[in-house]
C-alpha cells in the first residue's frame, strides 16, 4: 500500500471543521470516513471510498480516485471552489471548439 498524491488538491468546506485541503487518496478516504456528512454517504460517496481503497491497492489511478471524490464532495456540496475541481458541469459547453472555415 502506497499513499497517492492527487495532480491538483481539492479543498472542501466541512461542516463545523472549516476549509480542509485534501491532497492525496489516503486523506480523501480518511476525509470520506471520519469527516463526511452522514446524510450525504449514498451511492457517489461508497463509490469514492472504493475507488480511493482501490487506488491506495495499486488497481486504480489518482485521478480516477480525485474524480471520485470530487464527485461525492460535488454531491454532499462542500467542495470549495467546483470550477478548480477538475469537473465541467454538465450542461457546459466544451472548452475547446471548432469553426468551419467560410469560404
Amino acid at each position: 500500500m502506497a499513499d497517492i498524491d492527487f495532480a491538483d488538491p481539492v479543498t472542501l468546506r466541512l461542516p463545523g471543521n472549516g476549509p480542509r485541503k485534501v491532497a492525496t487518496a489516503f486523506e480523501a478516504l480518511e476525509c470520506l470516513e471520519r469527516d463526511w456528512p452522514d446524510w450525504a454517504r449514498g451511492r457517489r460517496w461508497r463509490n469514492a471510498v472504493a475507488t480511493c481503497k482501490d487506488a491506495i491497492d495499486g488497481w486504480r489511478s489518482s485521478m480516477e480516485a480525485r474524480r471520485s471524490f470530487v464527485k461525492a464532495a460535488m454531491r454532499a456540496g462542500i467542495v470549495q471552489r467546483a470550477r478548480r475541481a477538475g469537473l465541467r458541469p454538465q450542461n457546459a459547453p466544451a472548452r475547446h471548439v471548432m469553426f468551419a472555415a467560410s469560404q
